[in-house]
């Protein structure tokens, strides 16, 4: 059957954030800002969690519409907590990743969401995967997405290195974060950072008036 649309609803969902992940030696960080915005127009909350703990050691950032990625990563915790019961021990942190990635992809015409996955186990250490609008699946040591993103490629490719010790990685990723925050209308808050390594998880949150300045804002 034909189906015909009104300009109403054929028109995109205006979403912002900025979220990314790096590994560093021994252990990874995964990061966000925390504003939610209304099609773009208006603030909605300036301390939401993008943040999501899937599992014990894994985690994942949401991008795109909130209500679509929630949906998501809830069905994604239901799924890894029934796996982790069958086989008797913790999924793999690409385990997880591969069950975003199929959500995604079945639900493609109606989803509006892309997410960052990494985690710690102990058959590959600390990973990062991506699952791009679609249910694309890529592995990367570096990542960065949402609309934030754009302001801090130069950054990213020219201040991340293999191997950075955990102080170094923070601070790369708080540096990156108050960049995209600072010139991104539609990214703000305060930057949540979660620290995955096989000793355990460990959350900060940076308040806004305490993230680096690098211009007059």
């Amino acid at each position: 059957m034909e189906k015909h649309y009104t300009d109403s609803q054929v028109k995109g969902v205006s979403t912002g954030t900025t979220i990314l992940a790096a590994i560093f030696d021994g252990g990874v960080v995964i990061g966000s800002d925390s504003r939610a915005s209304m099609g773009g127009e208006y603030v909605s909350s300036k301390t939401i969690n993008k943040v999501v703990q899937v599992h014990d050691q894994i985690f994942c950032c949401m991008a795109g519409s909130l209500a679509d990625a929630q949906a998501v990563t809830k069905a994604a915790k239901f799924h890894l907590s029934f796996h982790s019961v069958q086989m008797e021990h913790p999924p793999l942190v690409i385990a997880a990743a591969s069950v975003l990635k199929e959500l995604c992809y079945k639900n493609k015409e109606e989803l509006q969401a892309g997410f960052i996955t990494a985690g710690w186990d102990k058959k590959k250490g600390p990973q990062v995967y991506v699952v791009s609008l679609g249910g694309m699946l890529i592995s990367q040591p570096v990542t960065i997405g949402g609309s934030g993103s754009t302001y801090i490629y130069g950054y990213v490719d020219a201040k991340y290195k293999p191997n950075m010790t955990r102080e170094e990685c923070m601070q790369f990723a708080t540096n990156a974060l108050a960049l995209a925050m600072g010139r991104d209308n539609v990214s703000g808050g305060v930057a949540h950072l979660v620290v995955i390594t096989g000793k355990g998880v460990e959350h900060v949150v940076v308040p806004g008036d305490k993230l680096p300045r690098f211009h007059d804002e």
